[in-house]
């Protein structure tokens, strides 16, 4: 069954109205952005949208690129909610001399699931490993250590620094559809978190997935293993022994995974948790960018936890640079939104055994060479930051 004729599907719809009225309303009165002067070298533009925690991740990488102008951060509640998402985000810019890109804030809960349906659901299929600001410290595991914060509104002191500057105050799907429309066939979008604001900005914009030059995301699972002898990196391929689809970006809002999954995107690259086992930061790999001591390196020494997979790195170096993937494979991805035990789930089919229900191709990135990524990411890491004029 289409998710247009499901019940979740009936819910995002009345949802989608209110948002259709709000965001197009602030399209209207919203100029284009005007992207390089003329005879200006072409760069990549890049729009991200993600539940920024701490300075690692997709932002820092994208913003030190050379060749690419991130166009704007876009913000949602994953593994932090949206407003501690968006400090991390504005923290981040600041950090990088880069506040002329936009941090625009976005969903702050998922379009169905919520935290009363997801302990109803643990109740009967058993507990989840993490569930974001929903996650009680007492039960948190594999190395997940973010403490449960019930108020959205609550933004905790952020270990590298609170921002000063301050978000955008237009809607963050709105914000992306008036990027794409300013700019068809050119945009890359990153989406690195769940995929709340990409549905939104699907309903507000038919057409959005298809204007896309391409969308990168870090979400799903097939089927992980520990591929590298570190205690971290096993602790959390044990996470996935028993329940290997099961991904968090995907489980905090499924019916938006979902919904994000049938969009006419000219290009996806779907990176899942798999290659992930196979990465980890460690204290040497942070001891080796000190000698660079710019804001960015320094900051990474004291606000980075060693231990933890480069979950969003991966995505954004693979498309950097394509020669760190080992393994990649065309395969069609749906989710799982039946609100049984698979609820969040990843589905996936070779063309042969598609059941033709709207899922569409994408690259699935599967291993990835760990030390030429790290290289690659060293050299973007350490080199002088890119800062903006107005940061001068």
């Amino acid at each position: 069954m289409d998710w247009h004729t499901d019940l979740a599907g009936k819910s995002c719809a009345m949802a989608f109205r209110f948002f259709s009225k709000v965001g197009l309303g602030l399209l209207a009165f919203a100029m284009p952005v005007a992207i390089a002067a003329k005879g200006a070298p072409a760069e990549r533009l890049v729009l991200i949208d993600d539940d920024v925690v701490g300075l690692n991740g997709a932002p820092a990488l994208l913003l030190q690129a050379p060749g690419v102008e991130v166009l704007g951060i876009t913000t949602t509640s994953g593994s932090v909610w949206r407003d501690t998402a968006t400090a991390y985000a504005l923290r981040t810019v600041e950090i990088l001399g880069r506040t002329d890109v936009p941090v625009v804030p976005g969903a702050t809960y998922p379009l169905v699931n919520s935290e009363a349906a997801t302990k109803r659901w643990e109740g009967l299929y058993g507990r989840l490993e993490f569930k974001g600001p929903w996650t009680e410290p007492a039960s948190a595991g594999a190395g997940q250590s973010t403490p449960r914060t019930p108020s959205p509104s609550v933004v905790p002191s952020l270990p590298i620094g609170d921002p000063v500057t301050k978000p955008s105050t237009e809607i963050a799907a709105a914000f992306l559809v008036r990027m794409v429309r300013a700019n068809p066939h050119q945009i890359t979008l990153f989406a690195t978190g769940p995929m709340t604001n990409i549905a939104i900005a699907q309903s507000l914009d038919p057409s959005f997935a298809a204007n896309v030059k391409e969308l990168v995301y870090m979400g799903g699972s097939l089927n992980p293993q520990q591929s590298i002898d570190m205690p971290a990196a096993a602790e959390f391929a044990r996470e996935f022994v028993n329940t290997p689809r099961r991904e968090f970006n995907i489980r905090w809002d499924p019916e938006a995974a979902r919904i994000m999954a049938h969009g006419a995107w000219p290009k996806v690259t779907m990176v899942p948790i798999d290659p992930s086992t196979g990465t980890q930061w460690t204290r040497g790999f942070l001891d080796s960018l000190k000698p660079a001591h710019t804001a960015l390196t320094d900051t990474l020494q004291t606000g980075l936890e060693p231990g933890f997979p480069m979950w969003d790195e991966i995505a954004a170096m693979a498309w950097l640079e394509p020669a760190i993937v080992t393994r990649a494979e065309t395969l069609y991805i749906d989710f799982d939104t039946s609100q049984t035990a698979g609820y969040g789930d990843t589905l996936s089919w070779h063309d042969a055994y598609r059941p033709h229900l709207g899922e569409r191709a994408q690259t699935v990135v599967l291993r990835v060479d760990r030390k030429k990524m790290e290289a690659a990411m060293r050299a973007l890491y350490t080199k002088p930051l890119k800062r903006s004029p107005s940061s001068r």
